[in-house]
């Protein structure tokens, strides 16, 4: 069993037995056939990764990195909210006809602000402390920007990062305000592990901890029945991550700088349906 298994089944299982149902009140989200997409949910889950002893990734079900590291680069560091930019098809149903998801994620961590000591996107700011003050206790992005709202096809579900080094290990905390458990806890979970890995690379530090705050950690009511055969799923180790030798600069990282060897996974054998 991987650790994130342990910690993706323990918290399914909480919500599952001790969540809260919203079955009697009026939901936004929707099935495809227009039914409401019902939720047992818990607040305020807190998850700790420790990525100097293994990546967080499941093996009781599959997760698709190379997409997910893909859509994590797209929003960081193509700072893009064009779907043509990204490869897989994830966000196509939040996209205009000119492919746009408006103001929303890259496009927020993409505008220039000025500091003292010059101007800055959020990566970019990131990336100037790392180097230059590695220990600061204000590295911190937000994309969730109330003026911009109204002009988002989604608000920002993961919309802050707090980064932190000690003793040359740097650390993060993921604020997430929604999670989906099922079809994106993971996926996140992933995509915020291999950003701090590529940042700790970028300053010379080790990646240490990733600390993953969820505000509403839910499981819709389709989903139930699926997360119950997890519980009783094959479960592996966790793969070992091999990232591209020599790679250091944020910029030059590509989904394909990152190597899982002996990834053994559960194969899900159903399709799960999303609620939008």
């Amino acid at each position: 069993m991987s650790i994130a298994d342990k910690i993706f089944l323990e918290n399914c299982k909480d919500i599952i037995d001790n969540g809260f149902w919203d079955t009697g009140i009026e939901v936004r989200p929707r099935w495809q056939d227009g039914a409401p997409a019902h939720t047992v949910k818990k607040f305020g889950i807190i998850n700790r990764y420790d990525l100097r002893k293994e990546f967080p990734i499941l093996t009781v079900r599959k997760t698709y990195y190379v997409n997910a590291i893909d859509e994590i680069l797209w929003i960081w560091q193509k700072k893009s909210n064009n779907i043509r930019d990204l490869k897989s098809r994830i966000w196509d149903q939040w996209a205009d006809e000119n492919g746009s998801i408006g103001k929303a994620y890259g496009y927020q961590l993409g505008i220039k602000h000025s500091y003292s000591e010059g101007e800055f996107d959020q990566v970019d700011r990131l990336l100037y402390d790392l180097i230059k003050n590695p220990y600061s206790r204000r590295m911190i992005s937000n994309i969730y920007v109330h003026a911009d709202l109204k002009d988002m096809n989604l608000y920002p579900c993961a919309y802050s990062l707090t980064l932190n080094a000690v003793d040359g290990i740097l650390n993060g905390i993921l604020n997430q305000r929604s999670q989906d458990m099922l079809v994106a806890n993971n996926w996140n979970v992933c995509q915020y592990a291999a950003l701090l890995v590529m940042f700790a690379r970028h300053a010379g530090l080790e990646a240490g901890e990733l600390i993953h705050v969820i505000a509403d950690a839910h499981i819709y009511d389709k989903h139930i029945s699926i997360v119950e055969k997890l519980f009783d799923a094959p479960q592996y180790d966790a793969p070992e991550l091999v990232v591209e030798s020599g790679q250091k600069d944020f910029y030059g990282f590509t989904a394909d700088s990152f190597k899982f060897y002996d990834y053994k996974y559960n194969e899900l054998g159903e399709k799960i349906p999303v609620a939008i």
